[in-house]
């Protein structure tokens, strides 16, 4: 591992702004500078990914001290207004312990997102927590240098006893890392993770399944579908491990059928329902999402809350208006599943397709069903998902509740 770069070692190196940017930006928080707004001159090029500088205003005054990568179209990352911090164990620590602090007041177990990238002061750091063991995802090249040293920090401040790193995603492709994951401290487990949320019961593999193993992000859009799933025939689609599905269960809902097209994600949504003692109401199908929705209408089968959380279909702007039209097939194919006086859940994780722009297609999508909307509910990422004011990036996920 590559020691962090001190101020009492050798003199940082300096990285300035380019003239009329605007550097009044990040004195106010937004945590990124480009790399069309920093002079990229022979020195600033050969510095190492994960290098850090600090980063100068065009005249010369500091803004702070920043994670350099000359590879990376973020070319610098905000990391502390103190351009002389030293960042070290400690400096982790000292983190980790006020977004602890969060969490602790928001749960009462300890399953959520304890690290949220720039929002907790960690630019392009994720780490999950599923109780005694901890993932973390270092998606920026100065994270992944000090891996080892977020993670004697992470057992230090919360006492986990596992720590694994996950090193999945097209982020990590942008920065110009690996894909090379494994154990930091402790063991992997040997099986999946029960973990409870809103009355459910979400079986996570950390290990070997998408992302960090679940998806804490929409805890509080389960519950609302939970509230409202007394007596309902649940129909959720793209389930992944069910969570939507087993939240209505959770709710009173009398049967509930996933749909996703990774058969490990449903078994691990049945262990869920085993877990609950529910799987005499719980069914799922594998396959293609558009194919079973197109199926199910022409079947003529009819849901009274349907959900439908597909991946991210605009990761970025070039693939928006695409984006958009699956967005809006998905609304339609949807819409005509829902039983008269029913409930549509629509959901989005793409930060490019914005609220106004997602509740568009969807719209579009439900009205070519010939279904008439009532927007009952807006829902976002829940609060150990904590939002970065300046980057619009971070509201990625939104959630429209229509009742039909």
């Amino acid at each position: 591992m590559t020691a962090p770069f001190s101020a009492s070692q050798t003199p940082r190196p300096h990285v300035r702004m380019r003239p009329k940017t605007d550097a009044k930006r990040i004195r106010f928080g937004f945590p990124w500078a480009y790399a069309n707004e920093v002079v990229t001159d022979r020195r600033t090029k050969a510095l190492a990914a994960g290098t850090l500088a600090v980063l100068e205003d065009e005249n010369r005054n500091p803004l702070g001290l920043a994670a350099v990568n000359p590879g990376s179209k973020i070319i610098a990352r905000m990391i502390d207004t103190d351009p002389e911090a030293e960042v070290d164990q400690a400096w982790f620590a000292a983190r980790l312990r006020r977004a602890l602090a969060l969490r602790d007041r928001l749960f009462d177990a300890p399953f959520y997102r304890l690290i949220h990238a720039e929002a907790d002061g960690l630019p392009g750091v994720i780490i999950d927590r599923f109780g005694d063991t901890a993932v973390i995802q270092p998606n920026a090249a100065w994270a992944d240098l000090r891996v080892d040293v977020i993670a004697a920090a992470l057992v230090e401040v919360t006492g986990v006893t596992h720590v694994l790193k996950n090193a999945g995603g097209r982020t990590r492709s942008l920065e110009g890392l690996d894909d090379a994951g494994g154990v930091l401290i402790g063991a992997a487990p040997e099986a999946p993770i029960a973990v409870p949320m809103n009355g459910a019961v979400y079986m996570a593999d950390v290990t070997g399944g998408q992302k960090t193993g679940l998806f804490y992000d929409q805890r509080p859009n389960h519950a609302f579908a939970k509230s409202v799933a007394q007596d309902a025939r649940v129909l959720d689609v793209f389930s992944h491990v069910g969570g939507f599905g087993l939240a209505a269960l959770a709710g009173g809902a009398v049967s509930t059928l996933c749909v996703d097209g990774a058969a490990p994600a449903l078994d691990l949504a049945r262990q869920g329902a085993v877990a609950m003692g529910v799987e005499n109401r719980f069914e799922s199908r594998q396959g293609d999402a558009f194919d079973v929705l197109t199926a199910l209408g022409e079947a003529g089968e009819r849901f009274d809350l349907v959900i439908c959380d597909p991946p991210a279909f605009a990761p970025g702007r070039p693939a928006l208006d695409a984006g958009l039209r699956a967005y809006e097939r998905v609304a339609r194919l949807s819409a005509a599943l829902v039983a008269e006086g029913g409930i549509l859940a629509l959901c989005s994780c793409s930060h490019a397709a914005d609220l106004a722009k997602f509740r568009t297609a969807c719209l579009r999508g439900i009205g070519r069903a010939a279904r008439q909307p009532a927007l009952i509910h807006t829902g976002f990422a829940g609060p150990d998902h904590p939002l970065q004011p300046q980057l619009a990036e971070s509201g990625y996920l939104k959630a429209l509740f229509f009742r039909l």
